[in-house]
């Protein structure tokens, strides 16, 4: 019997598609308009919610005062090569950091799943810089408010499957032993950081796991070191809340690296980790929009994540389906189990 379809949580607003990083700037508005069509078009049961109100004291939990002012007064230019700034961009950063900060709490409360696509992202925003698109961090305000407004939670685990290593997730919680960070990426592209010896330090050696995979590697590497290192890790952790940034350039379409994830292959990740948030984590399960820059191949495979959730899946065949590392880098993950394997037991 085939269990009966309900609603999923997702956070938006307007401002999403209003933030502008000049034309032809892979970061576009279309990345979300895109999504939103995808789920109109496939009759998705979401319920859209709006973000909720933050400060510039919530902000304080993972940024530097200074790191906020300079995002709130840099006035219109570049604040690095990539990156644009214009009077208005703060207050976008705080709708979407309120879109991330929303749907975990709705997620802790009610104990579901629940998706945010904000825009700007903010998994390269570190406590006293930003670069690579973003300008606040939105997954780490989100772990760091959950665990100051929620009693039970505690321990956060987040799981960073963008093509980009997250350096500023990774550098904010270096060494923090209460946040669990693990992050798959493509070794050697922007921002350069993420070698699996950056494990953490001090109190949080080995809280940070970092899979750098070679250009090329797609649902064979990824799913077999998700079942060999990525589950057992988060099984063994025990997280009171499970937080996703969900990346979309790990894709076998995206123009801007060259992993090579299937859709079926990206929905089987994020199958998985829904999977063992329901059993470990009660529910408790948050998946943020990060990057992904082929429009269509991106809100398939992220629409696809909510139709999972929600109990509605398939949805429609796959457009993108081909499978070039069927069997995986196995010399590859060996060597990422080898260095992981002094913390955890895998």
């Amino acid at each position: 019997m085939v269990p009966e379809a309900s609603s999923v949580p997702l956070y938006y607003h307007e401002d999403y598609v209003r933030h502008e990083q000049g034309p032809g700037h892979p970061e576009s508005p279309e990345r979300v308009r895109e999504i939103l069509r995808y789920i109109k078009d496939h009759s998705l049961p979401v319920e859209l919610r709006e973000p909720v109100g933050i400060t510039e004291s919530d902000l304080e939990l993972v940024h530097s005062a200074f790191h906020i002012r300079r995002v709130r007064d840099f006035g219109v230019g570049y604040m690095d090569p990539d990156t644009f700034h214009t009077d208005r961009t703060f207050g976008f950063c705080l709708r979407a950091a309120g879109g991330v900060v929303g749907a975990v709490k709705q997620c802790i409360t009610e104990r579901r799943t629940t998706f945010a696509i904000p825009r700007p992202p903010g998994h390269h925003a570190g406590a006293d810089y930003n670069m690579g698109f973003c300008y606040l961090n939105n997954v780490a305000l989100s772990a760091r408010m959950a665990q100051k407004e929620f009693q039970d939670i505690e321990k956060v685990a987040i799981v960073d499957i963008d093509a980009h290593h997250g350096n500023g997730t990774n550098d904010i919680f270096n060494s923090d032993p209460s946040v669990l960070y693990i992050s798959t990426h493509e070794w050697g592209i922007f921002p350069g950081t993420g070698h699996y010896t950056d494990v953490g330090s001090g109190k949080g050696v080995g809280m940070t796991v970092n899979l750098p995979f070679n250009g090329g590697s797609g649902d064979g590497t990824f799913i077999t070191s998700f079942r060999e290192i990525v589950l057992p890790i988060l099984s063994q952790f025990g997280p009171d809340l499970l937080l996703v940034s969900f990346g979309g350039d790990a894709h076998f379409m995206d123009p801007l690296t060259t992993l090579s994830l299937s859709t079926p292959g990206y929905l089987e990740l994020v199958r998985s980790l829904i999977d063992i948030g329901n059993k470990e984590v009660g529910g408790r399960v948050c998946v943020e929009l990060e990057g992904g820059y082929h429009t269509y191949a991106l809100a398939e495979s992220f629409a696809g994540a909510i139709a999972y959730a929600s109990r509605t899946e398939p949805v429609a065949p796959a457009r993108f389906t081909q499978n070039m590392d069927e069997k995986g880098d196995r010399k590859h993950i060996k060597e990422l189990i080898d260095t992981t394997a002094s913390y955890w037991k895998l």
